[in-house]
């Protein structure tokens, strides 16, 4: 299993980002998809989850400005970042869990100057 994320960079304030995170060696369709993040200093959170057939979830901090979706024809799952925040800045990681074991991708840095 591998998860490649993508997308990450310096943003200002009330800018947008999007992430990528393209999945292979799984059954994508079938696969719940979810984006952590680890702020500075913080625990790592969850922040967007969705599942095989589409619905979604959301961190309440989030909620209305991230958007999760994904692609099954190109095996990948995205989140649209919008009216981004200073605390929006962390390292995002893209998750699945399969057979019990946790799989992540290699992280993609967010940076929000206010």
């Amino acid at each position: 299993v591998q998860l490649q994320a993508s997308g990450g960079g310096l943003v200002q304030a009330g800018g947008s980002l999007r992430l990528s995170c393209a999945a292979s060696g799984i059954i994508f369709s079938i696969a719940a998809m979810r984006w952590y993040r680890q702020g500075p200093g913080n625990q790592r959170e969850l922040v967007a989850a969705i599942t095989s057939g589409g619905s979604t979830n959301y961190a309440d901090s989030v909620k209305g400005r991230f958007t999760i979706f994904r692609d099954n024809a190109k095996n990948t799952v995205y989140l649209q970042m919008s009216s981004l925040k200073s605390e929006d800045t962390a390292v995002y990681y893209c998750n699945t869990k399969i057979g019990g074991l946790d799989y992540w991708g290699q992280g993609t840095q967010v940076t929000v100057s206010s």
